[in-house]
C-alpha cells in the first residue's frame, strides 16, 4: 500500500511538471465592434441624390465614432457618372472613396438609371441616340428592353469593370441599371404606363454585369423578383445565384411588422455561400411612419445571416440615436473569429519541434467568405519578430456561425519548428535567432502570416496580432 502511494505522489508530481511546462490561454472577447473585409457598416455617401448622406461631412469626417464601418455604398445616377458618351466623372467616386480607403477601409458601388428624386438616372445622350423611354410623374423611365439603352448600358458596365474589377478596395458592386433607385422593381412606375418586365429582359443585366466584373463580388436587390411576395425561389433570384451573384434586400424596416421584410426565406440559398447584403430603410422616413424597431433591425441581420447592413441615414444621427443596437449588432454581424482557447510549451529548443494547439469558433452570424490561417508570432521586447508559425492546415472559413452563445469551437494542433536545424557532410545550419524569453502574439490571414482579421481582443500590437503569453527559446 505504501509503495502504491509512492507510486501515485511520484506520478502526480510528474504530472505537476508537465502542466507547468505547458502556457495555457483563453482570451476574453473585448465585446468591440470589428472592421474587417466582406463584412461591416455600410455608410450610404450617395442615394438617390448626391445631398444624400454625406453632403453634411467634412472633408476629413470619415465617421469615426461610429462602430463598425468598414464599407463606403455610392449609388450613383448613370447621369452623373456619364454626362457625355464615353466621358466619365470618375472623380465623383475617387475622391470620397480615398478618404475612407486611407483608413483601411472600402467602397461598394451601384449605378442607377431611373430615379424619382430628379429628373433622370439615365444620360441625356442615351435617348437622343433613340433609346426609348417613359416619362412619369415629371421623371423618365427608359425602355429596359430597348436594344439601344442595352448597348449603352453595357459601355457603361465595361467601363466600370475596366477601373474597379478585382480592386481590393471594392468590396461589391450592385447589378444596377434596371428599375427604381437600381433596385430591380417598377412598383411606382407599371402602374402609371401599364409596361412590365419578365425574366427575359432581367437576365440581360445579370448577363451583362457577370460577363465584365470576373473577381469583384456582384450583388443584386431582391426586389428585382418581388418586392412584397414572401417566396424563397424566384426564377430570376435562382438565376443569379447560379451566376455568383449575390442578395442585397432593400427592404428592412420599410413598414412596420409583420411585413418589415419579406424575403429571408430566400436568403437562405445564398447566405451559406455568399456574402448576404441589408438595406434598411432612410432612418427618418422608417421613424415617420412609425417602422422602425431597433429589435427587428438586430433580428433581420439573424434571420437573414447578414454580413453587412446600411446606414441610410445621416450617419452622426443615426448613430446617436441607435448605438446600443448597433453595438449589439456588431457582436453579431458578419463573421467573429474567437480564440476559445491556446496551449503551447513554456520552453522550446531551437531547432526541435513542437506543437500549438488552439481552439477556434466563429460567433457571428455568417461565415468568412476568405481565406484566413491562424498565426502565433514570437516577438521579442523591442517588438521586433523573432519566430512566425502559421498554421497553414487551418482555414478558418471553416467556421459555421450558429444561434447566439451556441457556436462550436474547433480544435487544431500545429507542428511547429523555430530555426529549423539542416545536416549535411559539412556541417549543421540554421537560421539566426535569439534565445532568451518571448512574447506570443495571435493573428489570423494570409498563409505567409500577414494579418488581415481583427480580433476580439486587446493587447493589439498595431498590426491586428494580439497578446497572448510567454515563451522561452532555449
Amino acid at each position: 500500500m505504501k509503495r502504491f502511494a509512492l507510486v501515485l505522489l511520484a506520478l502526480l508530481y510528474a504530472l505537476s511538471l508537465l502542466r507547468a511546462q505547458t502556457v495555457s490561454v483563453s482570451p476574453r472577447d473585448n465585446g468591440q465592434a470589428l472592421v474587417n473585409p466582406g463584412m461591416g457598416w455600410m455608410l450610404y455617401y450617395y442615394s438617390n441624390v448626391l445631398d444624400n448622406y454625406g453632403s453634411q461631412l467634412l472633408p476629413e469626417d470619415t465617421v469615426d465614432e461610429f462602430e463598425g464601418v468598414g464599407v463606403v455604398f455610392m449609388r450613383l445616377p448613370w447621369a452623373f457618372l456619364e454626362p457625355e458618351k464615353g466621358k466619365f466623372n470618375w472623380e465623383i467616386i475617387d475622391t470620397p472613396a480615398q478618404r475612407w480607403i486611407e483608413k483601411g477601409k472600402r467602397i461598394a458601388l451601384c449605378i442607377t438609371s431611373t430615379e424619382n428624386w430628379t429628373r433622370q438616372g439615365t444620360p441625356q445622350w442615351v435617348f437622343d441616340e433613340g433609346a426609348r423611354c417613359y416619362e412619369v410623374d415629371g421623371f423618365l423611365e427608359p425602355e429596359y428592353s430597348d436594344r439601344k439603352f442595352l448597348q449603352a448600358v453595357e459601355h457603361c458596365v465595361e467601363a466600370l469593370a475596366e477601373r474597379y474589377d478585382g480592386d481590393p478596395n471594392v468590396d461589391f458592386v450592385a447589378v444596377g441599371h434596371f428599375g427604381m433607385w437600381g433596385e430591380g422593381h417598377t412598383v411606382l412606375t407599371t402602374p402609371k404606363h401599364g409596361k412590365e418586365w419578365g425574366f427575359r429582359t432581367k437576365k440581360k443585366y445579370i448577363d451583362i454585369y457577370t460577363r465584365h466584373f470576373k473577381s469583384t463580388q456582384l450583388c443584386i436587390s431582391d426586389d428585382i423578383a418581388d418586392p412584397y411576395i414572401r417566396q424563397d425561389h424566384f426564377k430570376i433570384t435562382d438565376y443569379a445565384f447560379k451566376k455568383g451573384v449575390t442578395l442585397k434586400d432593400d427592404s428592412i424596416l420599410v413598414q412596420p411588422w409583420p411585413n418589415s421584410w419579406f424575403h429571408d426565406g430566400m436568403a437562405q440559398q445564398f447566405w451559406p455561400t455568399l456574402p448576404v447584403i441589408l438595406e434598411h430603410e432612410h432612418y427618418l422616413g422608417s421613424v415617420a411612419r412609425k417602422a422602425w424597431d431597433k429589435e427587428l433591425l438586430l433580428r433581420s441581420v439573424e434571420d437573414y445571416h447578414a454580413s453587412y447592413m446600411s446606414i441610410h441615414c445621416w450617419p452622426h444621427l443615426e448613430w446617436e440615436e441607435n448605438k446600443d443596437i448597433i453595438r449589439r449588432i456588431n457582436r453579431r454581424m458578419g463573421y467573429r473569429f474567437q480564440l476559445e482557447k491556446a496551449e503551447w510549451p513554456s520552453e522550446v529548443k531551437r531547432g526541435e519541434a513542437f506543437t500549438i494547439t488552439s481552439s477556434w469558433k466563429n460567433a457571428g452570424v455568417a461565415p468568412c467568405y476568405r481565406d484566413g490561417y491562424p498565426c502565433f508570432t514570437v516577438k521579442n521586447d523591442n517588438g521586433g519578430i523573432v519566430a512566425v508559425l502559421v498554421n497553414d492546415g487551418f482555414n478558418v472559413n471553416v467556421l459555421q456561425p450558429a444561434a447566439p452563445g451556441e457556436a462550436e469551437a474547433v480544435e487544431t494542433v500545429q507542428d511547429c519548428n523555430i530555426a529549423q536545424v539542416f545536416s549535411n557532410s559539412k556541417g549543421n545550419f540554421s537560421r539566426v535567432c535569439q534565445t532568451g524569453e518571448f512574447s506570443v502574439y495571435v493573428s489570423v490571414g494570409k498563409v505567409d502570416g500577414t494579418p488581415v482579421y481583427e480580433l476580439p481582443y486587446d493587447g493589439n500590437d498595431g498590426h491586428k496580432r494580439y497578446y497572448l503569453g510567454k515563451i522561452t527559446i532555449k
